[in-house]
């Protein structure tokens, strides 16, 4: 069965009477008699292989050897959130029994096994990656990670101390008995069973304890250099320090053996947002409860006898399909301590500076600038800072009355959020539309919103049912006895840690038309009522599926006609159904399309009557490609749109979203550019194949290409 979202929009269903008028064939009866190998391709499959181009990163000797560490970690870490979100999902629904399919035609307990399958094969590349590639490039410039039987007599006797004095304070070790069942096991925390023989201080036999390493220890530990009689750094795992010494925490018993193992829980939040009286309450009690949720995967080292492991495995209820034995750290993403640690920049990517726009190199007020010209930032070869300084900047201007913004993800020690409590408290109006519930941001999130409105901001918590992942913020400035609007919209969130490492746009205007179309959102957004009339923006979940499916059939009707078409989009993930058979329907009548797509893609490009004018590619680098652009010819009469949005069923209809004009030329010759980059790149793209796979393109007879790499040399600064 067919998952239609999109055909409660009234400008789809007008575009598949078209389909079926000029084509003779329903397209939704084609897909639903169809393979899910034809037509579509499944999405946790998709990020899957998305993480697989992510682990690849490691195993490129073209890169500094720390950053290749780096990357090994960037893939657990994405692993494990796959794991607690993706496969916690599915499972849950296999155990009610549903059989329902999605447009994939993946049954679920068949897409759960096939998960299990390459995932297994995903995790033991990274165990091979890491022992047999990684550490030993990382000794050849003198950084060991040692293990116990390589430690020397100096090396011992000072972690023996370290021990005593620094770990045996935080340990409690529980031996089981009736009395003292198994421990609640925090989700993703490092612990050891360990097998006992003997008697315990009141005469019974004992067999089996627990011990928990609490979260305030460090997972890695730098020994000092001098222990070394060689000059290597050497940094010892937290969980061999206890292997070693883990007798001692049970005197007058044999410890017969210590294994480390982690439990991956269901991390998704369950708050009826129609029936709670008080969202921030009850969010606040699902991330506690979220910690201990229900186990989804087992990993545990690799000598664990198969009885302790069964042991594991029953007492979390899970499958022997659910354990992953691994040779060496349950947690690979804690090595990326290592890389901070180290300090070899030697080993790291050489250090930039990011640029600053023509018009922003002077000691002009961002106001004045913005008065001459809008200004295009493109993160992080260009600087944030401008975006910062210009809440910082309306905070203290005596002619700013008013500050709209929207907070998604911003960190927990936000630079916007200090400079937006500093305007409530000089008495400016201050309105926050703060999401509660961004993915691993709540708590967070929350902090934030209360500090806010301590100091007299107006904080709201979005729309029920619907995430606030719109960009934006809006000044508003009395000049010369009239109101004016300066407004910032982006692609990105208004984070200074991800502008430095996710690739984003961000744009500056004194446009009073878009001044008054974010207006009317943020009227939306607060009081519920309806924007009418918008002359710039596109916003979800009104207007912007509707209107993208009316550009691609535009652009249909221009090449049906004898004109220029042609569709580049650049996106986070593409899986809405309604949008890729419009897309599929243009690439039929002839558009030509390039598509962007960083992560998840369920459309086959390349595929002999259904996309052979599409072409998929994914860039994996340096920075997180994260910017959202869509670029339709039309004819000759370019346009370029900016947006918050992905292409996915979630942010056209369950999301509160925006996407931006870029009208200016300049600005858009900047962006076709750039666009132009990506589609050339021959080193670190990645090219989609009709059966789901993907090509990593390699400069053979062409000069090499990296997009990052040429647009750190054009905007930014080297250090």
């Amino acid at each position: 069965m067919i998952y239609w979202p999109a055909e409660r929009n009234k400008s789809f269903i007008a575009f598949r009477r078209r389909q079926i008028a000029t084509e003779g064939i329903d397209p939704a009866v084609e897909v639903i008699s169809s393979k899910h190998e034809s037509r579509y391709i499944n999405r946790e499959l998709s990020l899957l292989e998305f993480n697989r181009r992510v682990l690849s990163q490691a195993d490129d000797e073209s890169l500094p050897i720390l950053e290749r560490l780096r990357f090994l970690c960037i893939a657990c870490t994405n692993l494990d959130e796959f794991i607690e979100v993706r496969v916690a999902s599915l499972k849950q629904r296999v155990e009610i029994g549903s059989t329902a399919t999605a447009q994939d035609d993946y049954a679920p307990i068949d897409l759960l096994n096939e998960i299990r399958e390459r995932t297994r094969s995903i995790v033991n590349h990274q165990y091979t990656m890491l022992n047999e590639r990684i550490l030993p490039e990382l000794e050849k410039e003198r950084i060991r990670l040692p293990g116990i039987a390589d430690w020397n007599d100096k090396q011992r006797a000072w972690l023996a101390e370290f021990f005593e004095s620094q770990v045996v304070p935080v340990l409690t070790p529980l031996t089981l008995d009736p009395s003292r069942p198994f421990p609640r096991i925090l989700n993703k925390s490092l612990n050891f069973i360990v097998r006992l023989k003997g008697k315990d201080a009141f005469g019974r036999r004992r067999h089996r304890a627990i011990v928990q390493a609490p979260r305030s220890l460090a997972r890695i530990v730098r020994l000092p250099r001098e222990l070394d009689g060689n000059g290597h750094d050497n940094y010892i795992y937290l969980s061999s320090i206890i292997h070693a010494h883990v007798a001692l925490l049970f005197p007058g018993m044999e410890v017969q053996g210590c294994y480390q193992f982690r439990v991956t829980r269901n991390s998704n939040l369950y708050v009826d947002e129609e029936e709670v009286e008080d969202l921030v309450r009850s969010l606040e009690g699902q991330l506690a409860a979220s910690r201990y949720g229900a186990a989804v995967r087992l990993e545990i080292s690799e000598e664990c006898p198969d009885d302790l492991c069964e042991f594991l495995l029953d007492h979390f209820s899970l499958q022997a399909e659910d354990m992953y034995q691994v040779d060496g750290p349950v947690n690979l993403n804690r090595l990326a301590t290592v890389c901070d640690l180290a300090e070899r920049p030697d080993l790291l990517y050489l250090p930039f500076t990011p640029g600053l726009p023509e018009g922003l190199t002077t000691d002009r007020s961002i106001f004045e600038v913005l008065q001459d010209r809008n200004i295009l930032l493109h993160h992080p070869y260009q600087s944030f800072s401008p975006v910062v300084d210009f809440i910082a900047e309306a905070a203290r201007d005596p002619h700013v009355l008013a500050i709209k913004q929207t907070l998604y993800r911003t960190g927990a020690n936000s630079p916007f959020v200090d400079h937006l409590v500093k305007a409530a408290r000089a008495g400016k109006e201050v309105t926050v539309v703060v999401e509660l519930m961004a993915r691993f941001d709540e708590a967070a999130n929350i902090s934030l919103a209360n500090r806010l409105q301590e100091a007299g901001a107006h904080v709201v918590y979005g729309l029920v049912g619907y995430k606030t992942h719109a960009k934006m913020a809006m000044v508003v400035r009395r000049e010369h006895g009239e109101i004016r609007r300066y407004v910032h919209m982006g692609t990105g969130n208004y984070h200074p840690g991800t502008a430095r490492a996710y690739t984003d746009y961000g744009y500056l205007s004194n446009s009073q038309k878009l001044g008054e179309d974010v207006h009317k959102v943020f009227m939306q957004l607060t009081s519920l009522t309806e924007a009418r009339d918008l002359d710039r923006v596109l916003t979800a979940p009104f207007t912007l599926f509707d209107a993208l499916i009316g550009k691609i059939q535009r652009e249909i009707e221009h090449v049906q006609a004898g004109g220029d078409a042609r569709i580049i989009a650049k996106v986070n993930a593409l899986i809405e159904p309604g949008i890729i058979e419009a897309l599929y329907a243009a690439s039929a009548a002839g558009v030509k399309i390039d598509l962007i797509v960083r992560g998840i893609c369920s459309l086959r490009p390349g595929v002999a009557g259904l996309s052979e004018n599409i072409r998929v590619i994914s860039i994996v680098g340096r920075f997180l490609e994260h910017s959202r652009v869509f670029f339709f010819l039309n004819n000759g009469k370019e346009e370029f749109f900016c947006a918050s949005a992905d292409w996915m069923d979630r942010n056209f209809f369950r999301r509160s979203e925006t996407c931006f004009p870029i009208r200016q030329r300049p600005l858009k010759n900047q962006i076709m550019n750039e666009l132009e980059l990506f589609l050339k790149d021959n080193c670190q793209a990645w090219e989609l194949q009709g059966d789901g796979n993907y090509i990593k393109r390699v400069p053979i007879a062409c000069e090499p290409l990296s997009a990052q790499n040429r647009l750190l040399h054009e905007l930014a600064t080297a250090v």
